[in-house]
């Protein structure tokens, strides 16, 4: 009986250690930006560190400040042109990058099954928004084209009431003149 509360205290303590190792796989899986802050930083000095490489082997020189300005200036104008295109496209990139992410082992056994429910639902919540995306972009061609067909049937209205007006104008022109 003496041992009983030991053993107890002793599988409290394992327990409370699976848990901590449980929260911290979940807050460094929760920490999603930090994690794609630090891969995107990689990956960012990675494409530098090539950029640099082929312009020195070239003898060219790195792009100055007024090329980075100009490039900053498109993707502002692309972005308020475009920002139906911008969240979408964003809403992909986040979901390649929580996919590309690894995950560690300790990840993988506290988590393991939950990510792997979350990692579904996120493909069919993306594939979703995707599908809203076509939806929304084949919806806002429809009512563009009407609006030109619209717009098409009204000049050629006009056109074609200019065109009668002229050749009335014409026919009964001449009449005046001889008669």
């Amino acid at each position: 009986m003496a041992e009983e509360p030991e053993v107890i205290r002793h599988q409290i303590e394992q327990t409370r250690g699976r848990m901590d190792d449980t929260v911290d796989a979940l807050a460094g899986k929760a920490d999603v930006k930090s994690r794609a802050k630090g891969w995107v930083a990689d990956k960012a000095d990675a494409v530098t560190g090539k950029a640099r490489d082929v312009t020195s082997s070239v003898g060219g020189s790195t792009p100055d400040s007024g090329d980075v300005k100009q490039s900053a200036q498109r993707f502002a104008g692309m972005v308020r042109d475009n920002p139906l295109g911008l969240a979408v496209g964003a809403a992909a990139a986040g979901f390649i990058v929580g996919l590309v992410i690894p995950s560690t082992a300790a990840e993988d056994r506290a988590i393991g099954p939950v990510a792997d429910r979350v990692k579904d639902t996120a493909k069919d919540l993306g594939q979703e928004a995707v599908e809203r995306g076509k939806e929304i972009g084949q919806r806002t061609a429809g009512a563009a084209m009407d609006t030109a067909r619209q717009a098409t049937d009204e000049q050629a209205g006009e056109l074609k009431q200019s065109a009668q007006s002229k050749a009335d104008d014409l026919s009964s022109g001449p009449q005046s003149a001889t008669g």
